[in-house]
């Protein structure tokens, strides 16, 4: 397999940042082409007709040997300046073509409640397994037969990483950033899991990884490949919603919502790592309630419904309103604070008026955006026309001038509300293009031909920026925090700050990378 490079040709159509450009991507000149989605706010663009950057390291041997990809990746930009040529046309003789199946590597095969992005792949050769949990790598084992077997990630992407096209990252959230870098560092397409990373900081290295390596990557939030979504974001760029100024979104339920304290220390199961599975967070203590699955409400792992459903929910409402750094956020309800789970939590973004050339006038006004979550689901009082009855199909709601939206679970039951306005209501025509093959299968692609994916991870690591925020506001409740993002930090509390980006256990440091 080859390198990714973005096309060489200029998107000429794309709009102006939505946001602070935070990495100096807009001044790099790179560009995103997106396979079923137009560019928005937050993806890389072409600026001012200027070339695109040379191929700098891209090309340069690692450990005086150079790997099919690299190879490819080379000669593609040889022939097409910075471009991608697709495997069919420079394969290595005696590899797979653009129709043969990608070698693909899968870290973590137990997660997701039982379904894991190994069988989302599976149409591909799953060449091999790998996870700290032997009864989820037996299991695997049985499927996926003749796969190569492994415990530490570490192990299978450099022992493997000339055999592999690709990896799937299932794991919990703190080690996403950790094993999607190591894989990109070795010229690996990835698929990771929402909400892409566990902190701020983390979101933007792994943006940064993406862009530096150019690599084919896709976040797991399946409804950015759906028809709703787009749906979602042409009824707003058509204006029958007038200017929306609030969002509202909410998910009730969550995670170990009943523990307050660490469970007690038990002796490791002798069927898990669980050196391993703790990575780059401090060492604790085993205790049982955390692996499989209640990880996620656990501070030191997961990012509770916010990164779990919501990511999902305001997929429509980062696209669609092109939303990029807000200027501020704060928690104004709070309940069960602990030192080991996330509490109950609402809320509030506020975003700054923002370019837009898909909507009458060409910009958006500033929007309040409010997240609900847990038992602070009920702070959210609808008013006419969003009635309780909507809430029951729907759990976000788009509040505009001249009208209101509902949306649910990953953007779909797309409904104007009241909802009697759908009965004569025709939908915009569609200006997004579609995806064929579905989240995943646009990714295969992507890793075989070079097209951007919607969700690729220079979309999806500003994306994840923002929502992160709202994981550190209930620390600070009532309190408005400002946020610079072009500087990644809170200007107006240095405790805050302290939450933007992790602590690494010795030997898990990820090395950071500046604006490329």
């Amino acid at each position: 397999m080859r390198r990714m490079f973005p096309s060489s040709r200029p998107a000429s159509s794309a709009p102006p940042s939505a946001f602070a450009d935070p990495w100096g991507i807009e001044k790099s000149g790179v560009t995103s082409r997106t396979r079923g989605c137009k560019p928005h706010g937050s993806l890389l663009r072409w600026r001012n007709g200027r070339d695109p950057p040379s191929q700098g390291d891209a090309m340069k041997p690692k450990n005086g040997l150079l790997s099919r990809r690299r190879v490819l990746g080379a000669s593609a930009g040889a022939v097409a300046s910075f471009h991608l040529i697709p495997r069919h046309v420079l394969a290595a003789p005696g590899r797979p073509g653009a129709g043969d199946k990608l070698n693909i590597g899968c870290v973590g095969v137990g997660g997701m409640q039982g379904g894991t992005d190994t069988g989302g792949v599976s149409s591909q050769n799953i060449y091999a397994l790998c996870d700290v949990d032997q009864r989820h790598l037996d299991k695997a084992a049985e499927k996926y037969k003749g796969a190569k077997l492994y415990r530490d990630f570490r192990e299978m992407l450099d022992k493997e990483q000339k055999n592999l096209d690709a990896v799937t990252v299932t794991i919990p959230d703190h080690m996403h950033a950790s094993v999607s870098i190591w894989a990109m560092e070795r010229g690996l397409g990835v698929y990771c899991q929402k909400p892409l990373t566990q902190t701020v900081w983390e979101a933007r290295q792994v943006a940064l990884a993406a862009k530096k390596y150019k690599v084919a990557t896709q976040m797991g939030n399946q409804g950015y490949s759906c028809e709703a979504t787009r749906q979602a974001c042409e009824i707003i760029w058509s204006g029958v919603l007038g200017d929306i100024t609030e969002v509202h979104s909410m998910s009730g339920g969550g995670f170990a919502r009943n523990v307050k304290e660490w469970p007690p220390a038990k002796p490791v199961p002798d069927y898990l790592n669980w050196d391993l599975w703790l990575g780059r967070t401090p060492e604790k203590p085993y205790g049982e309630g955390i692996h499989p699955i209640n990880w996620r409400g656990f501070l030191d792992y997961g990012t509770q419904m916010i990164g779990d459903w919501g990511v999902h929910m305001l997929g429509p409402a980062n696209w669609g309103l092109q939303l990029g750094s807000p200027t501020s956020v704060e928690c104004f309800a709070v309940e069960g604070v602990n030192p080991v789970t996330y509490p109950s939590y609402a809320c509030r973004f506020e975003f700054p008026a923002r370019p837009n050339p898909h909507v009458p006038g060409g910009k958006m006004p500033p929007l309040k955006l409010f997240w609900y979550e847990g038992s602070a689901v009920r702070e959210f009082k609808p008013q006419e026309p969003v009635t309780a009855q909507d809430m029951k199909k729907n759990n976000t709601f788009y509040i505009g001038t001249k009208g209101c939206m509902g949306t649910g679970g990953r953007g779909e039951s797309v409904t104007l509300l009241p909802e009697s306005r759908m009965k004569d209501f025709q939908m915009p025509a569609p200006v997004i293009e579609r995806v064929r093959g579905g989240h995943y299968g646009s990714w295969i692609q992507s890793v075989k031909d070079g097209k951007w994916t919607c969700s690729n991870f220079t979309v999806a690591g500003p994306y994840v920026e923002w929502l992160l925020l709202g994981a550190i506001s209930w620390r600070f409740p009532n309190q408005k925090l400002l946020w610079d993002g072009a500087k990644m930090r809170f200007t107006n509390n240095d405790a805050a700050n302290a939450f933007v980006k992790p602590t690494f256990r010795k030997g898990w440091e990820i090395k950071e990378l500046k604006n490329l």
